[in-house]
């Protein structure tokens, strides 16, 4: 329907009250009031095509997705370096990331516990009901798009002062007592002309696009903390394993000393110092277990377990999860579209965007349907009747005349927020970039250094077994053979913390890339049952 015959449709004679009189009379009871709902409903329905034919203005600037800026070639030069002892070379690839990067490791553990993290973790859980909130709150700014509509209904007993305005008129009677019931409803629609609710709608969606992004940033976070907490535990197992296999070659020495003592070939010093070293070695394997055992505490913590929850799966000591033969790390451009932070600042910048144009359209005028339609009697049983109707309708207009300056400052405020949230986008951009460069050097460093420990572990290895060979045959002291037990001991420790580190690095470049995406969300978590649980014995 055109405009103009909307107005057409508006300006036509209609009946100011209704039906007539004799037609009331033969209507069923009821049906008159019926009769003149019905045309306070046409009416406010064809104001309401009015208003929506030429509305669709929106004021302000249009959100423009920004230019990451990053490049379209792959990052800087494959990090080529050899893997545990020099076998197998680990290098970069420019092939996309697979966002289930943990499985790499080929620890099926680990990959069981990475599983579970997006169902168990607490904090993943309140960035998921986030989403349900800003979901929410873009319900509750959409309805300012609709008319408002509140059925009233109302009684009160009145006794007018006879000391009031009574007594200025002489010779009137008391007016006694009275009753008064009313009911009916109000109505009322604020006309979105120059877009200011659909600019609020586009901020708020933008909101929900950033919370659903804000719990990827937090999902993608608390994986690659479960992956560097396990490695960490593997790693600190790794070391009492070590700390033990020297307690026996520690002991194997003391004995080797006690029956050189026995035949005479040497002194209770080496003893004393053999026994020495033993003890040292020892005294290392509390602090590794403690290590260990807060590890389990931090994955327990991290799937809503309580403390030693997860002890009887990672109790049972087991190897470093290895690195790959080839890592999959994409090319820089891709960073904007798969770290979750980025595309959370892009969000705050649309949102801001949205803000500007709500805005603007505080400078113009603001127009506003409202209706009132009351049957209102003195007595109960005269209320339904047609004699009881009145209503009032029309427009009202709201033009700023005068603000003090709010309007203009308030604008200057939501371009600077603007401004504030594009430069926050650049910074996330050119951090991710900076993270994922970094990450790269630590993988490619560490491995060189690990390589270099494990160089170390085999010449430490064979300098013990000479230094003990000459012991025996009595052209060394015992002394060497200590230094060598020592060298040996700090040699296999320093390669197993490299080979943590290692790994962990590469948990970090993931992390770097955005790795744990994911596309779906699911539903909040029922708040009833979040209240009445309890965490596991």
């Amino acid at each position: 329907m055109r405009l103009c015959d909307i107005l057409e449709f508006l300006s036509r004679e209609r009946p100011a009250y209704g039906p007539e009189p004799h037609a009331i009379q033969n209507k069923p009871p009821g049906e008159w009031w019926r009769g003149h709902l019905v045309t306070i409903g046409t009416r406010i329905v064809a104001i309401a095509m009015a208003a929506s034919s030429i509305a669709g203005c929106n004021v302000g600037p249009d959100f423009v997705p920004p230019d990451s800026g990053l490049p379209t070639t792959k990052f800087a030069s494959p990090v080529l370096a050899t893997s545990d002892k020099g076998a197998t070379p680990s290098a970069t690839i420019a092939k996309p990331p697979d966002p289930m990067w943990w499985k790499m490791f080929r620890d099926p553990v680990l990959t069981g516990l990475e599983q579970r993290v997006a169902a168990a973790n607490l904090d993943v859980l309140t960035a998921t009901v986030k989403i349900a909130e800003s979901r929410a709150q873009r319900g509750v700014t959409a309805a300012a798009e609709l008319p408002s509509v509140d059925g009233t209904g109302k009684y009160q007993r009145e006794l007018f002062s006879k000391n009031g305005i009574e007594s200025l008129i002489a010779n009137t009677p008391a007016i006694p007592p009275i009753n008064d019931f009313t009911t009916g409803f109000d109505a009322s629609w604020e006309l979105d002309l120059w877009g200011r609710v659909r600019r609020q709608i586009e901020a708020a969606d933008a909101q929900i696009v950033a919370s659903e992004d804000q719990r990827r940033s937090t999902l993608v976070s608390t994986l690659a903390e479960v992956a560097n907490d396990y490695i960490q535990l593997r790693g600190a197992q790794a070391l009492v394993d070590i700390a033990n296999e020297n307690v026996k070659t520690e002991q194997g020495l003391l004995d080797l000393t006690q029956a050189l003592q026995e035949k005479g070939l040497t002194t209770g010093l080496d003893v004393e110092n053999a026994k020495a070293q033993l003890e040292s070695v020892r005294a290392q394997i509390p602090g590794f277990e403690q290590q260990a055992a807060q590890q389990i505490n931090a994955l327990s913590l991290l799937l809503d377990l309580p403390p030693n929850g997860l002890r009887r799966e990672l109790a049972r000591a087991k190897a470093v999860p290895p690195t790959p033969a080839r890592v999959a790390i994409g090319i820089p451009f891709e960073l904007a579209r798969r770290r979750p932070d980025i595309r959370q600042a892009e969000d705050n910048l649309h949102a801001q965007t949205a803000d500007i144009g709500v805005a603007v359209a505080s400078f113009y005028p603001t127009v506003q349907l409202t209706g009132t339609a009351v049957l209102d009697s003195l007595t109960f049983n005269k209320l339904f009747m047609a004699s009881s109707l009145q209503y009032m309708a029309g427009p009202t207009i709201t033009l700023p005349i005068f603000e003090g300056g709010r309007l203009t400052s308030n604008l200057e405020l939501t371009k600077a927020d603007q401004q504030e949230a594009a430069i926050a986008y650049r910074k996330a951009v050119l951090q991710a970039w900076h993270d994922v460069a970094n990450a790269m050097v630590s993988y490619r460093t560490d491995q060189e250094r690990r390589s270099r420990y494990a160089s170390e572990v085999d010449h430490s290895q064979k300098a013990l077994d000479l230094a003990r060979a000459r012991y025996n045959d009595g052209v060394a002291d015992f002394t060497t053979v200590l230094t060598s037990a020592q060298t040996v001991l700090q040699a296999q420790q320093l390669f197993a913390q490299a080979t943590v580190s290692v790994s962990a690095d590469l948990v970090q470049l993931y992390k770097a890339l955005g790795g744990g995406w994911e596309s779906t969300f699911p539903a909040a978590p029922d708040s009833a049952n979040i209240a009445q649980s309890s965490p596991p014995q």
